[in-house]
């Protein structure tokens, strides 16, 4: 069982309990003011955004909220943000891989803040290309299946052109080359699968278990880094003990 996706798992869930909605709402903002302002404003001929708003409305972000985000990254409203990508990579606690996706309007500052969290956390920042090699560019979905049904899923997935499929307990994560994940997602879709998320990620070539003490240190570390506001992804290789997450389950409340 991948530590990595059970980490995903509880992020999801940790997400709910939390309610941070107005966070997320920001993150979310961000990603489709910067795909239209790197692209286009119609989600037919601008993939990126496409897959902005189909994420926005996975977690029920209203329409008026998505089309005002369009609206600001096209210049039709206000100025629009000033947000400029940042991807930053370093070394967590035993030397596991930290890959971060930002966005955010004052470079410096956000630096020195991922600097102090990092440093706080027992980990520091690297060169860029440091630790990218060990990532793989995917396409991730996620859809709610148990039992017999997440079997039968994992086999149409795989028809369907899947390049892996992880079962877990309660869902199954599907792995597609990044260009095929809109296809994949449309031919879950015609299964009448719950789909909880489908999105361009970060996979780890391999992972690094981690023991009790560093992996409670480290989850602490990515936590912190995702409640950052211009935090938009943190990709990790580190695997978890299914004791430490249940430890850390228990802890954030989920």
């Amino acid at each position: 069982m991948s530590g990595h996706s059970k980490w995903a798992q509880i992020k999801r869930q940790k997400g709910v309990t939390d309610a941070r909605r107005g966070q997320l709402f920001t993150k979310l903002t961000r990603e489709i003011i910067v795909a239209v302002h790197e692209g286009d404003a119609s989600s037919e001929k601008n993939f990126r955004l496409k897959l902005a708003i189909q994420k926005a409305r996975d977690h029920n972000m209203p329409l008026e909220n998505i089309e005002r985000a369009i609206k600001r990254g096209s210049g039709e409203i206000g100025e629009g943000a000033n947000l400029t990508e940042m991807n930053l990579e370093g070394y967590g606690p035993n030397g596991i891989a930290i890959l971060l996706q930002a966005l955010t309007d004052n470079r410096n500052r956000t630096l020195q803040e991922i600097r102090n969290i990092f440093s706080r956390g027992g980990a520091s920042l690297g060169e860029s290309g440091c630790v990218l090699w060990l990532f793989d560019p995917k396409g991730v979905i996620t859809v709610e299946s148990q039992g017999a049904e997440a079997e039968e899923l994992a086999l149409y997935a795989i028809d369907a052109g899947a390049e892996d499929v992880k079962i877990e307990k309660s869902y199954v994560d599907i792995h597609t080359k990044p260009e095929n994940l809109d296809a994949m997602r449309k031919a879950i879709e015609q299964r009448e699968m719950p789909i909880v998320s489908a999105e361009l990620s970060m996979i780890p070539k391999s992972v690094v278990p981690l023991d009790d003490k560093s992996a409670l240190q480290t989850i602490k570390l990515l936590d912190r880094l995702e409640e950052m506001d211009e935090i938009q992804r943190v990709y990790s290789n580190a695997d978890f003990s299914e004791a430490v997450l249940e430890q850390y389950r228990s802890q954030v409340g989920t």
